[in-house]
């Protein structure tokens, strides 16, 4: 018995030694700067008492620069899953108090092992990045460690979600798991950036004066590079961020999204709607106004909000069925598509496919945004990704032309042909090559000068072009519409629309993969 007490005792006292982390003090300066424990942000995530903990004991791995006469307990990160919502999820958290959180060999395969144990199980995973890069002292050693991370994400991708939330420094080699997964949360705070070369390192190779703020913080990722899906307040908004991002998604790519079936579904009406879309073509509005009035109260979930504004994409709920929205939003350059729009687009219809997400399209978009930079920096290219993104999504696919939808922009938007399974159009709905008042001018130009009053035959024109060019109803007359609705039952339209698709199951020819055009 005194043996195993004294095993017991020595257990206890390992236990403590890797609970307290770096210890109180280093804890208390954390707490100062408005930062938790990477314990407490774990204590955060999980229900109370299901946390279960992967590699607790281990330790570094390096025997120079003095570093074996240091212990670095758990080697500076946590590992484990617990429950979230009643669903087992992973998780790896920084710790910086030890080390500053660098990475050595040990840390990198507890990183790596937690990543395959989800993989293996189906289930999310969830790093709380918080480091200060490669471990010097390991050398080559630690590079090995970040490719064999980043291997791991690829694997993952696409098989389970994957969020990052960067709730310190995240830096050099460091920032490419987290742009390998799915979504970074990012904090909002002058002791968390994100960045590949510091502002010394810019100066010195290019003279350039570069704040971090310009770069490297949350608000420069969240409104210019587009990196940053999620801007949070603090580390423990951040968590919350995340959890909220998992109602939405199924644990694996075999399961359906969570939806929450309400009753039979009947047709509704909604007022307000058929007033929403203002009578002057040209007049911009909210379609987040559109949003709110067709999805379930309170259930708009929106990602990259302060990213390519002309359009909106987010989760929601739809009576209960969760749906993924792209919508072109005319209150910012008139809804018009351009090369950052149709990244972000792109990327989250390929993010709905993966896990199962039913689509809804609000398309209200005048065309592809002209101009020198936009032609000059890819616009063909960028907006060939959101063809691609939709001609490959298997899952349920809803478009609502509510307004415009010209050109080339009307087809990237998801129409009939680029595999939408139900196209429905508001009466005030123009489809068609181009606007009404633009292909006037170049068709009937002689026409209207050799008219007696120029101004009046154009208008004549242009009013004859709409009813007969670019109304929905010639659309619906090619069957290319399902069916033009009143806006004021648009959502019980499209809550039965999406009940009616969820068993859709598509089969595709066998390849290894497509070529999207990156």
């Amino acid at each position: 018995m005194a043996i195993q007490r004294k095993l017991l005792e020595d257990l206890d006292k390992r236990r403590k030694t890797a609970l307290a982390g770096g210890g109180e003090k280093k804890i208390a300066a954390r707490h100062e700067k408005g930062q938790h424990s990477a314990r407490e942000r774990v204590a955060a995530l999980y229900e109370p008492d299901t946390f279960q903990e992967f590699g607790m004991h281990a330790d570094h791995n390096c025997h120079d620069f003095g570093m074996e006469k240091k212990s670095i307990p758990s080697d500076g990160v946590v590992t484990g899953i617990g429950m979230v919502d009643g669903r087992p999820v992973a998780t790896f958290a920084h710790d910086f108090t030890l080390a500053g959180a660098s990475l050595g060999s040990i840390q990198a395969k507890k990183t790596v092992d937690i990543m395959k144990y989800a993989m293996n199980m189906g289930m999310p995973v969830i790093g709380m990045n918080d480091s200060g890069g490669a471990r010097i002292q390991e050398g080559v050693n630690s590079l090995s460690g970040f490719g064999q991370i980043f291997y791991q994400n690829v694997l993952m991708s696409g098989v389970v979600p994957q969020i990052s939330i960067i709730a310190g420094p995240c830096a050099g080699g460091a920032v490419y798991s987290p742009a390998l997964c799915d979504f970074i949360i990012m904090v909002k705070d002058a002791n968390t950036n994100m960045f590949i070369c510091g502002p010394e390192v810019i100066k010195a190779a290019t003279g350039e004066q570069a704040d971090l703020e310009m770069f490297a913080s949350a608000n420069a990722h969240a409104t210019v590079s587009g990196n940053v899906h999620l801007i949070a307040n603090d580390d423990l908004h951040a968590i919350e961020l995340a959890k909220k991002l998992l109602s939405y998604l199924p644990s694996n790519n075999l399961q359906d999204a969570p939806h929450h079936f309400s009753g039979n579904i009947t047709i509704s009406r909604d007022e307000e709607l058929n007033n929403i879309v203002p009578e002057d073509p040209k007049a911009g509005f909210d379609v987040k106004k559109v949003i709110d009035r067709l999805t379930d109260a309170g259930s708009f979930f929106e990602i990259q909000a302060d990213f390519a504004k002309n359009i909106v994409v987010g989760f929601a709920r739809i009576e209960g069925i969760v749906v993924g929205i792209i919508a072109n939003q005319p209150a910012y350059k008139a809804g018009c598509l351009d090369i950052d729009s149709s990244d972000k687009a792109a990327r989250f219809i390929r993010t709905c496919n993966i896990y199962n997400v039913p689509i809804l399209n609000l398309v209200d978009v005048p065309g592809f945004m002209p101009g020198l930079a936009q032609e000059r920096g890819g616009i063909i290219r960028h907006g060939a990704k959101m063809l691609f993104a939709y001609a490959s999504a298997t899952v349920p696919k809803i478009t609502l032309i509510m307004r415009k939808a010209y050109g080339g922009a009307y087809l990237a938007m998801c129409s009939v042909d680029m595999g939408a399974d139900m196209v429905f159009a508001w009466p005030s709905a123009e489809i068609a090559v181009m606007g009404a008042e633009g292909a006037v001018k170049i068709v009937f130009k002689d026409e209207i000068k050799a008219a007696a009053d120029p101004k009046a035959a154009y208008a004549e024109f242009v009013a004859d072009y709409k009813e007969k060019f670019a109304s929905p109803y010639q659309a619906a007359r090619g069957a290319m519409i399902t069916d033009v609705i009143e806006p004021a039952v648009s959502r019980s339209v499209l809550a039965m629309a999406f009940r009616n698709s969820l068993s859709k199951r598509v089969t595709r020819p066998s390849k290894k993969h497509g070529n999207i055009p990156l």
